[in-house]
């Protein structure tokens, strides 16, 4: 039986207040994790949810005497899934009896959120509404009257500003008081006795919950449909039936009641919202005009390119500071005194290499991780940062959904895109939001092949940015790879093209607290996965070197490498990428300070590698997300696109006598 329409686990619960489990649920871009970062003080923990792989954070909090947990779900707009996310928020929800649950609300947009809200009433469980980011309606003048929406709906509601803490106590106080509403909300009229009539025959099994299993099996949900079915029989054909008759079907039915909701909602809220401030409004549709025309979006991404990624996290984070790191720190300073402590304390020569020889663990993993990896990365993140708490990325993503779509893909996936910049594997994780399977394996695909790590891409941009035009060339040859590839996907894999859908935030002046927070929780996760990785890279690659096999393994490189124009020399870094992309990326870096590697040959070699074979980690995430069949496919794909595209621009550029 589907675990969201559990009997037992869909139970009501009994009046109890101050339950041990708060439960943080709601739209995305409302705050909710900023908020749940205040309730709990910062110290958490993410973890995959049990039968899933996506990720819920959780951590705690004394108050009232007890210790309570806290959950952060994943953002959902409806009780009627779409994503993955948003199932597993909806299981969150309903299979556990002892919880209150904190409903986070952007009190700009209540409207939107209410629905919602009437959803969760009806299902009886303790709820707590907090209208979030009640700072931005003060500029705005458009305070709402919160004191009169929680009289109407029956539980609490607190105005809260997430990022300085204002209201945070009272909401604390509000969920350890909090008991189920008593007010008896229904689904509205016309689909109440529909609703109801299946709902008694789901009772027994469903208890408390049977009226919203009922509606969502009624609007289409697979599981709420399947436990209907097999809990109802001849009442779910009968209801079916009805439905059938009077809205033409689970599509028909969802629509209408959602409409519904919606003027329910906005009955509730007539007098709670003051009046509109035209002005206001207007500026933020101006700035919206700019940023979402083709025009005008587009120059800005360039400009947002040009300095963020390219200035800042190319010339700055993988230049100045790589530079001084291991120029400094490393090379004169840590690497001399750690091979010299090596040296005395260790007479055998294959141990000590172990530590300090050319695949050392200190000498090769240490180093290329923190000098070369660390810094760039932190400059990524904080970039990301930045455009994430501006409101930007949500638009990047609706001025993109057209041109996205004609490689399979909708609006929604620049996030998973974007975030390939960062870390593929992290990427191919979240590509699991897209919503349908051919979107996902596309997307899975143009990130293994044509994203480029953002270490990766902050090493190729500093060995390639002495000369712009070399840079130039690489990225316009990734571009026609990602377009190309992403076209012949389209085209040849079978399923619907996505629809697309999402919720514009306000534009936001970026918070420092906010943007050092979310850099620095990104910055542990991806450290922490692989900064092990790095270092078993370099013991892999001393035991090759010991026993011969990492020689073996690069003279079966050597003729791909050869037949790409490149020198035989580069083979070990692309067995380096082979661990890791960006550990490859930094074994040109080192063959590009030598001076082995001519401005041809170095920008056909960053191409070659930045297409190669992705990273172990990213592979074993492909097996883990869309199975071995497609993870194998996209291998042998990136490998013969790689050493093709890679051979044909360094050809080009050398039959042209451009740097050559």
């Amino acid at each position: 039986m589907p675990a969201a329409c559990h009997p037992q686990l869909d139970s009501r619960p009994q009046a109890t207040p101050g339950r041990g489990r708060w439960l943080l649920v709601g739209a995305p871009n409302t705050g909710k994790s900023a908020l749940f970062g205040r309730l709990t003080g910062l110290y958490a923990t993410v973890s995959n949810y049990p039968g899933t792989s996506v990720e819920v954070t959780r951590g705690s909090v004394t108050a009232g005497g007890r210790t309570v947990e806290i959950v952060d779900a994943p953002g959902l707009y409806s009780l009627l899934p779409v994503t993955e996310e948003e199932r597993v928020a909806r299981r969150a929800l309903l299979e556990e009896r002892d919880q209150s649950v904190i409903l986070v609300m952007d009190v700009g947009h209540l409207a939107r959120s209410l629905p919602l809200a009437l959803q969760l009433l009806s299902l009886g469980r303790p709820l707590v509404i907090a209208c979030n980011l009640l700072d931005e309606a003060r500029a705005r003048g458009a305070v709402p009257d919160l004191a009169l929406l929680a009289e109407r709906l029956g539980v609490p509601v607190v105005g809260t500003v997430a990022t300085t803490g204002e209201g945070v106590q009272e909401l604390r106080s509000a969920a350890l008081a909090a008991e189920p509403p008593t007010d008896g909300w229904v689904v509205p009229a016309p689909f109440s006795a529909v609703v109801a009539d299946l709902a008694s025959g789901l009772t027994p099994v469903a208890g408390g919950a049977a009226p919203l299993v009922a509606e969502l099996g009624l609007a289409g949900d697979d599981d709420c449909v399947r436990l209907a079915a097999e809990a109802a029989g001849e009442l779910w054909a009968v209801s079916r039936g009805r439905r059938d008759a009077e809205w033409g079907g689970a599509e028909g039915f969802a629509l209408a009641l959602a409409v519904s909701r919606s003027r329910m909602a906005l009955a509730l809220l007539d007098g709670v919202l003051p009046p509109a401030d035209g002005r206001r409004r207007g500026a933020q549709e101006r700035m919206d005009r700019v940023l979402l025309s083709p025009w005008t979006g587009f120059p800005i991404v360039a400009l947002v390119l040009y300095f963020g990624f390219y200035r800042f996290v190319g010339n700055f984070g993988a230049g100045t500071v790589v530079d001084w790191i291991e120029a400094v720190a490393f090379d004169r300073w840590l690497t001399p005194a750690a091979t010299a402590l090596v040296g005395r304390l260790l007479p055998w020569p294959s141990v000590a290499d172990l530590l300090v020889g050319p695949y050392g663990l200190f000498t090769l993993g240490v180093r290329y991780a923190v000098a070369i990896v660390l810094p760039i990365v932190a400059a990524f993140f904080l970039v990301f940062a930045l455009l994430e708490d501006s409101g930007y990325l949500p638009r990047l993503a609706l001025l993109l959904d057209r041109a996205l779509k004609r490689i399979g893909l909708s609006g929604r996936a620049v996030i998973p895109l974007i975030l390939g910049f960062g870390c593929g594997t992290m990427a191919t994780l979240v590509t699991r939001t897209l919503e349908t399977k051919r979107e996902r394996v596309i997307a899975t695909l143009l990130l293994a092949l044509a994203i480029p790590c953002s270490a990766q891409l902050g090493v190729v941009m500093g060995i390639l940015s002495a000369t712009p035009a070399l840079v130039g060339v690489w990225g316009l040859t990734l571009l026609a790879v990602f377009l190309g590839v992403g076209k012949l996907a389209a085209l040849f894999m079978p399923g619907e093209a996505a629809s697309f859908y999402l919720e514009l935030p306000p534009l936001r002046r970026p918070l420092l607290r906010n943007v050092l927070l979310k850099t620095g929780t990104r910055m542990r996760w991806y450290f922490a996965e692989i900064f092990p990785l790095f270092l078993l890279a370099s013991a892999l690659l001393w035991a090759g070197s010991l026993t011969g096999l990492f020689r073996a393994a690069v003279r079966v490189l050597e003729p791909l490498v050869g037949a790409a124009g490149l020198p035989v020399g580069a083979a070990s870094a692309f067995l380096f990428g082979f661990f890791r992309r960006d550990f490859g990326a930094a074994g040109l870096y080192d063959l590009a300070r030598q001076g082995a590697l001519s401005p041809a040959a170095l920008t056909s070699a960053a191409v070659t590698i930045t297409l190669f074979v992705p990273c172990i980690a990213q592979f074993l995430m492909m097996k883990k997300e869309r199975g071995l069949r497609v993870a194998v496919t996209v291998l042998l794909v990136a490998t013969a696109v790689a050493f093709a595209t890679g051979g044909l621009v360094g050809r080009v550029l050398r039959t042209a006598g451009v740097w050559s």
